[in-house]
């Protein structure tokens, strides 16, 4: 992530990232910043590029919603048999990166990902809008569509199945994933590319369980 000029940092003055300044672990630090985002009406916060890799080491990467994060790790949703759900069950490693750029700011997660079960699954699946839980089953999310009109008339097919007042079930396909993070960089951007990188690395060696480097900008 490069600041827009060689003296400047977007979003407005620079601001500082210092070893001192941290959390004692990388999702107390996002935290912060993750409220800090939210105070500054940054679209979509929560958004993050989800980037994954086949067995072969082909990458692909989009962007999703974070939907929780804990001191397990980073959770989504999606549907299992997309290209991401795919690649996930041959190389169950991840990375996330939050491009907060309007505050000049960035954070990337990387470790690796646990599917959730249907149980834990369930309760964020039935707090969709109804729309959105109808859409999860029409849509064989990844595959080629020979039209609009052939996802429409899914939808529309499932929808009389399931009438307003009717629970839609969670789809066996479909269910969340947990990124537990094994590294953790928070990125704070600083005049003449100076910039500030800090990141956790997990350490089961050390009794905070995490080491905390600084790297080259």
């Amino acid at each position: 992530m490069e600041a827009a000029a060689d003296d400047a940092a977007p979003g407005g003055a620079p601001g500082e990232l210092s070893e001192e300044s941290l959390a004692a672990d990388p999702v107390a630090q996002f935290a912060r910043w993750f409220t800090d985002a939210v105070a500054a009406r940054i679209p979509e916060p929560s958004a993050m590029v989800l980037a994954t890799a086949s067995a072969a080491g082909a990458p692909r990467a989009r962007i999703v919603l974070l939907k929780g994060y804990d001191a397990g790790g980073f959770t989504f949703y999606t549907n299992r048999t997309s290209a991401k759900g795919r690649q996930l069950a041959e190389n169950p490693q991840a990375s996330l990166v939050f491009p907060w750029f309007a505050m000049g700011r960035q954070v990337i997660i990387e470790g690796p990902v646990t599917a959730l079960s249907q149980a834990d699954s369930e309760p964020y699946f039935h707090s969709r809008p109804r729309g959105s839980q109808l859409g999860a089953w029409a849509s064989r999310q990844s595959t080629v569509l020979a039209s609009r009109a052939e996802l429409e008339d899914r939808f529309a097919r499932i929808a009389d199945r399931r009438p307003p007042g009717a629970q839609v079930p969670l789809p066996g396909f479909w269910g969340g994933y947990r990124v537990t993070p094994q590294t953790a960089e928070f990125w704070q951007s600083r005049p003449s590319r100076l910039h500030d990188r800090l990141r956790y690395r997990r350490d089961h060696g050390l009794a905070v369980g995490w080491a905390v480097e600084r790297l080259a900008p």
